[in-house]
C-alpha cells in the first residue's frame, strides 16, 4: 500500500475476520460487485460496522436499489479510503524540493572551494610581489592577479546564475504545492469544496464554537430521485445538475458559511455562529431556490423541469464528535426524504418521532 493511501485497519480476531470474509464475498456475489481488492476492503468495513459514515452512506445506496457499477465502486473507495492522488504529487514536489535544495548546497559548496582557492592565489602573488624588483615581474604578477580575478568573477556571476535559477524553481514548486492544495480540496465538478475540506472545516468550526461559546450549525442536502434522472437523462445531464445545485448552495450562503459536497449527490453546508431556528430558515431558502431552477439539457435544448431537495439540519452540542452531528443532520435528511421528499427536516423532528415511536401513548 502506498503512502498516499489511508491503511484499512483491521482488529477483529482471525475467526471473526474469517466469519466476515465469507459474508463479504457472499455479498459480493450477490449484488455483482467485482472482487477487487478495493471492493473487499470497502465491503468487510461495511459488514465490520466500524466506520459509522461508510455504513450510512451505503445503506442510504443499498435502500435505493443502486447499482454498483465501476464508477460507483471506485467513488465509494475514493471517498472513504484514500488520498492517493494527493499523496503522488506531494512526494513529487518534495522530491524536486530535495533536489533543488542539494543543487544549491553543491553551488555553495563550489563557491566556497573557489573562493579559497582565489586567496590562495592572491596570498602567493603578493610574496612574490614583496620579493620582485623589476617592472616586468611586475606586469607579470598584476596580469596573473587580473585573469584570477576575472576567472572568480566568472565563476561568481555562473554561481548567481544558478542560486537565481533554483530560487525561481523552488518558488514555482511553492506556487505548484499551493494549487495541489487547492485542487485536492475542491471538487473537480461542482468547484466547490469537497469532502477533505469540509472535514477540516467542519473540526475548526466546532474548535471556534467551543472557544467562543458561539453556536454551530450543519446542513446535508441530498437531491430528490437523482438515481432516475441520471437513468433517464444520462450522466452528462447529471453532472449538470449537480454543478446547478453547487452554484446555486454558494449563492445561497454568507462568507462565513461553507458549503461543500460531501459524497454523490450529498452536499453539506457549515454555519457557524448560527442557531438552529436560522439554520433551517437558510435550509428553506435552499430548498426554495433550487425548485426554481429548470435543467435544461445543453445538447438538445430540452427543458427537463426542476429538481428537489431533502435537507437536515442539526446543532452542535459542545464536547460531542462532529461525527454525531453529521449523523444526527444525516438522519433528519433521510427523515425528510421517507416523508415525502422536497422538504426541510430539524434534528428536533427526529427526535419527537423517535420519543412518540417509544411511547406511543404519548403522542
Amino acid at each position: 500500500m502506498g503512502d498516499g493511501e489511508r491503511a484499512v485497519e483491521y482488529s477483529e480476531s482471525l475467526e471473526k475476520a474469517g466469519e466476515y470474509a465469507q459474508s463479504v464475498m457472499s455479498f459480493m456475489e450477490t449484488r455483482g460487485i467485482p472482487a477487487t481488492p478495493n471492493n473487499f476492503a470497502v465491503w468487510f468495513v461495511y459488514h465490520s460496522g466500524r466506520h459509522p459514515d461508510l455504513t450510512r452512506h451505503l445503506d442510504a445506496l443499498l435502500e435505493e436499489n443502486e447499482e454498483f457499477t465501476e464508477a460507483r465502486n471506485a467513488e465509494i473507495f475514493q471517498r472513504f479510503f484514500t488520498f492517493i492522488h494527493e499523496g503522488t504529487a506531494a512526494t513529487d514536489a518534495a522530491e524536486r524540493i530535495g533536489s533543488e535544495l542539494a543543487n544549491i548546497l553543491a553551488y555553495l559548496d563550489s563557491a566556497g572551494a573557489g573562493a579559497a582557492e582565489y586567496g590562495r592565489f592572491l596570498e602567493a602573488i603578493t610574496g612574490k610581489v614583496a620579493g620582485s624588483g623589476s617592472v616586468s615581474d611586475f606586469k607579470g604578477l598584476i596580469a596573473d592577479a587580473l585573469s584570477a580575478t576575472r576567472s572568480m568573477e566568472g565563476h561568481t556571476r555562473n554561481l548567481q546564475e544558478k542560486l537565481d535559477g533554483s530560487s525561481r524553481e523552488i518558488s514555482q514548486l511553492k506556487q505548484d504545492l499551493e494549487d495541489m492544495r487547492l485542487e485536492a480540496m475542491t471538487d473537480a465538478l461542482t468547484a466547490i469544496p469537497n469532502r477533505k475540506l469540509f472535514d477540516i472545516e467542519l473540526r475548526r468550526s466546532a474548535n471556534e464554537a467551543v472557544k467562543n461559546e458561539e453556536e454551530l450549525c450543519l446542513l446535508m442536502v441530498d437531491i430528490d430521485h437523482f438515481k432516475k434522472f441520471n437513468d433517464t437523462y444520462g450522466h452528462q445531464v447529471g453532472d449538470q445538475v449537480l454543478k446547478l445545485l453547487g452554484s446555486t448552495l454558494t449563492a445561497c450562503i454568507k462568507g462565513q458559511d461553507t458549503a461543500a459536497r460531501y459524497g454523490g449527490e450529498e452536499f453539506a453546508i457549515i454555519l457557524p455562529r448560527t442557531s438552529l431556528k436560522d439554520a433551517l430558515t437558510v435550509a428553506e431558502n435552499i430548498r426554495r431556490a433550487v425548485g426554481t431552477k429548470k435543467v435544461v439539457n445543453r445538447a438538445t435544448g430540452e427543458d427537463l423541469g426542476t429538481i428537489t431537495v431533502s435537507i437536515g439540519a442539526g446543532r452542535f452540542e459542545y464536547g460531542e464528535p462532529v461525527s454525531q452531528l453529521i449523523s444526527r443532520a444525516d438522519e433528519a435528511m433521510y427523515m425528510a426524504k421517507r416523508s415525502g421528499r422536497d422538504r426541510v427536516v430539524s434534528q428536533d423532528q427526529v427526535r419527537v418521532s423517535v420519543l412518540n415511536t417509544a411511547n406511543p401513548e404519548s403522542s
